[in-house]
């Protein structure tokens, strides 16, 4: 697949790692992808007007098979965008506790939207009512219809010089990481009260033995990763768990021994 990034030009260089570090696995852009938008029920819909402009509105969306559910109404202008034309995109912000939004992990789900028929009326439905309790308000207006988003083709961004695409095909195939959609709060944690710990990891384990500063950005079952400040400039690393995890109980565990090797 051609990659849907540019040429870089002149802008400005990463600091590779001064330090011997381990690989660490990493999901794949199509399980990134199915993360991000299990992490939150909302984002922002591309639709085509009549005149073919391009129209971006806010909406909530719950996920079947990794479909996005939509519940819009046709008094709204995307709503009527989609019943004209079915060509749709949606992008998704995960939620982050990292204060740069650029940093951030995002995804754009791309593809047509189609009515569900049958049985797939109730699952669709109750999709989006799961994603979204409030919808049960409104969903069976008269005005109101639900769609899915089938997704043709992916891009994840996962922050700075982090970036890949993926086919629909394999968009559907995947299945979200069960720490990172509930580590959230425990990224907050972690750059509050150890920062320490996190600078440690980036210096003895990610490479960067002139790191300043280091923050989680994410976790996952198989590791962190950082954003490290060094005097060369800004740079990402990973570090990886002794083992993956299966679940973000386990999460403590697998960072306290992180910090431990990084100190030893």
């Amino acid at each position: 697949m051609a990659l849907d990034h540019g040429d870089p030009g002149d802008a400005p260089s990463v600091p590779p790692p001064l330090g011997e570090f381990e690989p660490v696995r990493r999901m794949s852009a199509a399980e990134e992808a199915r993360t991000v938008a299990a992490s939150t029920n909302s984002g922002t819909l591309a639709s085509l007007t009549v005149g073919g402009d391009p129209w971006a509105s806010y909406i909530t969306y719950g996920l079947l098979g990794g479909s996005p559910v939509l519940c819009v109404s046709n008094m709204a202008e995307h709503g009527r965008n989609l019943d004209h034309d079915p060509r749709a995109s949606l992008s998704v912000v995960s939620p982050a506790s990292v204060t740069d939004p650029l940093a951030t992990s995002r995804i754009t789900l791309a593809g047509v939207v189609e009515r569900p028929s049958g049985d797939g009326i109730t699952a669709a439905r109750q999709a989006h009512l799961s994603a979204v309790p409030a919808a049960k308000y409104y969903i069976d207006y008269s005005d109101f219809s639900v769609w899915i988003l089938r997704v043709e083709r992916v891009r994840w961004v996962g922050g700075y010089g982090r970036m890949d695409s993926a086919l629909g095909v394999d968009y559907a195939s995947a299945s979200a990481d069960p720490v990172a959609t509930q580590a959230a709060g425990a990224l907050t944690h972690l750059n509050e009260d150890h920062s320490e710990s996190l600078l440690a990891m980036a210096r003895a384990i990610g490479g960067y033995p002139d790191a300043t500063e280091s923050t989680v950005t994410s976790a996952d079952r198989y590791g962190l990763d950082l954003a490290v400040l060094t005097p060369r400039g800004k740079a990402t690393t990973r570090v990886g768990y002794a083992e993956p995890i299966a679940d973000v109980s386990d999460l403590r565990a697998a960072t306290v021994e992180l910090a431990q090797r990084a100190r030893a």
